[in-house]
């Protein structure tokens, strides 16, 4: 795995960043402590989604790096709206979940054949493999953060691990719509990169100062 990319590949991966912080907003727009039932794993599918398209566009890993760095600067801005510290429940534990989604990906690309990672089946096989790292990594969070894992009510089973299985199958077609989208990023128009990346992120901050006044 290679770590550079060019200038054009950073500013999609800026505006993927970007996106995947406004979407965490505005589903986690009522959440100010545990995830509630199964959006935690609705959130898992949609980060591998944006993971497998920034790693489709850049093919490197400061590619997922930043794009997972964005993520959590818009989670960060988020938070400050709400008036929350960076430890909370509701913005580290995501935070290091974006941090263990990415890793997961990363590990699983490095470790994949890469003619089966060029093939749809093999990119759903990465994506579903991807969430079940992930969500068994999360109860981590604890370490982290010191904030458990959400549990389901009236047991101390994470909820990451008891709808792990939604997760999985969600991530069995959004990692390789992922792909496809990073694919044909690639060839649009680059010169468009250099004022729509700064503008996705100005955007991007203004919808979740929006999404917290509704």
């Amino acid at each position: 795995m290679r770590f550079g990319m060019n200038k054009s590949q950073l500013g999609w991966v800026i505006v993927l960043g970007s996106v995947w912080g406004v979407s965490e907003a505005a589903l986690g727009m009522g959440l100010r402590s545990c995830a509630s039932f199964v959006s935690g794993s609705v959130m898992t599918g949609f980060a591998l989604f944006f993971i497998a398209a920034a790693w489709a566009i850049a093919r490197s890993v400061s590619g997922v790096g930043i794009l997972v760095l964005v993520a959590c600067a818009f989670k960060m801005f988020d938070a400050l709206l709400l008036s929350l510290p960076v430890l909370h429940g509701a913005v580290g534990n995501p935070i290091f979940a974006f941090f263990m989604e990415g890793a997961a990906f990363l590990f699983l690309v490095a470790v994949f054949n890469e003619s089966l990672r060029e093939k749809a089946y093999g990119r759903a096989v990465l994506g579903g493999l991807g969430a079940l790292v992930a969500v068994n990594l999360f109860p981590l969070v604890k370490f982290a953060t010191g904030v458990p894992a959400c549990v389901v009510s009236g047991t101390g089973y994470p909820l990451a691990l008891y709808y792990a299985p939604l997760a999985v199958a969600f991530s069995l077609v959004t990692v390789p719509a992922g792909f496809w989208i990073g694919e044909k990023a690639g060839s649009w128009e680059r010169n468009l990169l250099n004022t729509a990346s700064p503008a996705a992120l100005v955007l991007g901050l203004a919808l979740v100062v929006a999404i917290r006044m509704l």
